[in-house]
């Protein structure tokens, strides 16, 4: 008669405790936040935005070509807009509220150029001059259509009778048939011409270009 061999017992020592030093469970207790000394903050849409100025300097630091800046720092912001809407962003209360979300943002940008530079998009794209331009027509420059973008923009922050009169000295109206049609005085347009022109040419002029008040809207 043939005996049956014992069966060895089972080691459960070979298993670390889920509350032993260096387990993973643990680490994972340590890195995830703690949601009673970290609760969700819900910062205002104005207050991110605010931000975009913080938020493109870091763009160009980080060599973000010219033509794909504004598109990136969109991405910035709307991502952490997502972000705060789903409740994960939770900062340290002790830092200072502005602090916190700079702090938060510059790693959200990090990843944002990191995913951009790791695209194939970025990585395989030959450019070429225009490529879908009209026959007989000559290419656009994209630097010179991302330039046109930015005045457009310039032009769209002025004052509505700045830009209704911009608007006019480069129609096919002269200023004097235009300004009679209004029942203005012509000499009263020409002079709010002169202004505009003026106030378009300091905001072209202003170091805070291409991201400044008026680029990102």
């Amino acid at each position: 008669m043939k005996t049956s061999l014992p069966i060895p017992p089972r080691r459960e020592a070979c298993r670390p405790s889920a509350d032993a030093p260096g387990s993973r469970t643990r680490r994972r207790a340590r890195s995830a936040p703690n949601e009673a000394l970290h609760p969700a903050v819900s910062p205002s849409i104005e207050a991110l935005w605010a931000e975009r100025r913080f938020v493109a300097p870091l763009l160009r630091a980080l060599h973000v070509p010219a033509r794909d800046l504004e598109d990136l720092l969109q991405m910035v912001l709307l991502g952490a807009w997502e972000a705060i809407r789903a409740r994960r962003y939770r900062p340290d209360p002790r830092r200072h509220p502005r602090a916190a979300l700079r702090g938060w943002l510059h790693g959200i940008v990090w990843r944002q150029v990191s995913h951009y530079r790791d695209s194939a998009c970025i990585r395989c794209e030959i450019l070429l001059d225009a490529p879908l331009s009209p026959a007989g027509q000559a290419p656009v420059e994209i630097e010179g259509a991302l330039l046109a973008r930015a005045a457009l923009r310039e032009i769209a922050a002025l004052p509505a009778g700045y830009r209704e009169v911009l608007l006019a000295g480069a129609g096919p109206l002269s200023l004097v048939a235009w300004a009679r049609r209004r029942r203005m005085n012509p000499n009263s347009a020409a002079s709010r011409l002169r202004r505009a022109r003026r106030a378009l040419a300091e905001r072209l002029a202003s170091p805070r270009r291409p991201f400044g008040e008026g680029a990102v809207r």
